[in-house]
């Protein structure tokens, strides 16, 4: 048995319901400035309707990456490879309480995280939905094992960065739109969250 097969012995499942098409999501306009709210379904219909957003990227302390595999439900990239967590603020919630709620609903972790970056970006699927988002980009490191919420996650991996980048560049189809351009900035402008054995 290889390291990455006992880590997953390890492992807990959940099949709480965490995500639902009629939760409010936050409308925001190019300076990320709120400007209304709809709900999830509407928000990724078309060419989608621009909603504020947020990217987690988990590392261990060996300064490997948590991937999720997006559960084959999902409406947007099911089976797609991505960073270890995605999610919206909802209506009248902070986005330090919506971060650490949510990973905790995916994956029953809980540790600190940093502002990064926040970016624009638009990625249609099919001709019936698409993402628009302003997302906010934050790091963190935390060796607990994670819980898998199988509704919203169908796979789970460690990777080491160098081979998370000779993985994108052989099979870039395989992982999500929003998670290939966070990572090549987040290689270009955020060394640290490599380097350093704890992020601040």
């Amino acid at each position: 048995m290889d390291n990455q097969e006992r880590e997953r012995q390890e492992w807990r499942d959940s099949n709480e319901i965490v995500s639902f098409d009629d939760e409010p999501l936050v409308l925001v306009d190019h300076e990320d400035r709120e400007v209304g709210f709809l709900d999830k379904a509407s928000a990724h219909e078309g060419k989608g309707t621009l909603h504020r957003a947020f990217s987690l990227f988990v590392f261990n302390a060996k300064g490997e990456l948590l991937l999720q595999q997006r559960a084959p439900g999902k409406r947007l990239w099911p089976g797609y490879w991505s960073n270890t967590c995605c999610s919206h603020p909802r209506r009248g919630e902070t986005l330090d309480n919506a971060i650490h709620r949510r990973l905790k609903e995916e994956l029953g972790l809980a540790c600190p995280l940093e502002y990064l970056f926040k970016f624009e970006y638009q990625a249609q699927f099919d001709a019936g939905g698409a993402e628009h988002e302003l997302c906010w980009v934050y790091a963190g490191r935390s060796d607990d094992a994670p819980t898998v919420n199988v509704n919203e996650i169908s796979g789970l991996r460690y990777i080491a960065p160098d081979a998370l980048d000779a993985e994108m560049a052989a099979s870039p189809e395989a992982f999500t739109p929003w998670f290939k351009i966070e990572w090549e900035r987040i290689r270009r402008e955020h060394a640290h969250v490599f380097a350093s054995p704890r992020l601040a």
